[in-house]
């Protein structure tokens, strides 16, 4: 069968069929005349305020029924021209009513597909579909499917991403997963409220109307800035309880999933093989608790979060099984930098520490927050040793480690021939680890 116009079959290939979204999305396109209607009105409100004024009660309903019927209008023409089809090779989308864009996906470029369902999708029963591919920035995604289809298709890419034949690809289903850890609404609450950064936002609401009322003495001024400084920690700190609540991490063969969101809920799977660099955060006011905040530098995508509180015992688990046989180096056997570091850092030098082991090689930094920085040893693309003047004066070097994501680990102040020394160690190290690395392969 030959090639058609609208590129249903190819020669050589199976029959593609093209899927529209679901019938609801025209109401997620139709808001953009009305808000660019907004937009005008805001810019300039006393044009705009005149402008009504000047209108009759039956002009403002014809305009404002044409300007409905135009969004509805917009909405179902965005629509109508938004397609996708699932080859055997690749993801075709096809959007746009002038300008037309088809963007050709390839299943083995895939990473990670993310399921997320804002507040109101899940209230009309739809999902949206998020993809992770390799060399982009920006992810792909199809908004809105119905929640089966969309289960169904992110198993079915997959599937063939994971090599899966097209005709077993839809049989396949989702990959079983079983649940590592649940983090407890209790325990949010209790890390939110521990955090520095909601106690320098009280802080600052608490310093600083007084200080503006004994120069000014005017409670206006003191009530614009009091109830703004209030309003950020209290929206800041609910604001990121209600994106952790419910955070669950389970183990699948795609990767590790993270499933959490109390308004908006967000389905999030962390690719294997494409992690290079993992973080402990440990606040000051956690460390009583023993509690950290474990995040992920991913390569090809933007920075996640695996664990927004643990035990330091529970988080060490999980990422035994994103970097498997990778143990966590206790905080006693980090050696810290040579006392005569403390006239190029002073007091903070003492926050910074170095250990290598036969899989990671760890940094941490930090007085009052310290960050344990792991990077596996096949993850690292480049090795370089710094040193200014007044580094060289009090013989010490920075050593920096350059992983896949595009971001740096630097281990700070060493002796300048220790320095010189995990220079040459660690380039041997990456050589060896990248020739025994797994493959970055799905379901492997």
């Amino acid at each position: 069968m030959g090639d058609e116009k609208d590129g249903r079959t190819v020669r050589g290939e199976r029959p593609v069929i093209e899927r529209r979204l679901h019938p609801v999305t025209p109401f997620r396109r139709a808001w953009a005349p009305l808000a660019v209607l907004a937009g005008w009105a805001v810019h300039d409100p006393d044009r705009a305020q005149r402008q009504l004024t000047r209108l009759t009660t039956t002009t403002l309903l014809t305009g404002a029924a044409v300007l409905l019927c135009a969004a509805a209008l917009y909405g179902f023409l965005s629509w109508w021209f938004t397609r996708f089809a699932v080859t055997d090779t690749e993801l075709r989308i096809r959007t746009g009513l002038v300008f037309r864009r088809t963007a050709h996906i390839r299943l083995e470029r895939i990473q990670a597909i993310d399921v997320t369902r804002p507040l109101l999708a899940r209230i009309a029963g739809v999902a949206k579909l998020r993809l992770d591919v390799i060399g982009t920035d920006e992810k792909d995604e199809l908004a809105f499917l119905g929640e089966e289809e969309a289960r169904a298709l992110r198993a079915e890419l997959l599937a063939r991403a994971a090599g899966f034949a097209p005709e077993s690809a839809h049989e396949v289903g989702e990959a079983p997963a079983r649940e590592l850890v649940r983090v407890p609404a209790r325990m949010i609450v209790v890390s939110l409220l521990l955090s520095g950064a909601t106690w320098g936002s009280l802080l600052a609401a608490a310093v600083v109307p007084p200080l503006l009322w004994s120069v000014t003495h005017n409670p206006w001024t003191v009530l614009g800035t009091a109830v703004p400084l209030l309003g950020g920690a209290v929206t800041s700190s609910a604001g990121r309880f209600v994106a952790s609540y419910d955070w669950t991490v389970s183990e699948s063969p795609d990767g590790l999933r993270i499933d959490r969101g109390l308004l908006d809920r967000s389905h999030e799977t962390v690719p294997p093989g494409r992690v290079q660099t993992v973080r402990f955060v440990e606040p000051l006011l956690w460390r009583r608790r023993d509690w950290v905040r474990v995040e992920l530098d991913v390569a090809g995508s933007s920075d996640s979060v695996l664990l927004p509180v643990a035990p330091r015992e529970v988080a060490e688990s999980v990422v035994a099984r994103v970097l498997p046989g990778t143990a966590v180096p206790p905080q006693t056997s980090l050696a810290r930098p040579p006392r005569r570091a403390r006239w190029c850092l002073p007091v903070w030098w003492r926050g910074h520490g170095i250990a290598v082991t036969g899989t990671v090689f760890a940094t941490r930094h930090g007085l009052l927050c310290r960050r344990l920085a792991l990077v596996p040893h096949a993850k690292v693309q480049s090795v370089r040793l710094t040193q200014g003047p007044w580094e060289r004066a009090r013989g010490v070097a920075d050593v920096h480690v350059d992983t896949g994501a595009n971001r740096t680990v630097t281990a700070r102040l060493r002796d300048a021939e220790e320095a010189a020394r995990l220079l040459r160690a660690q380039a041997e190290r990456s050589r060896t680890g990248r020739r025994t690395a797994r493959p970055d392969r799905w379901m492997t």
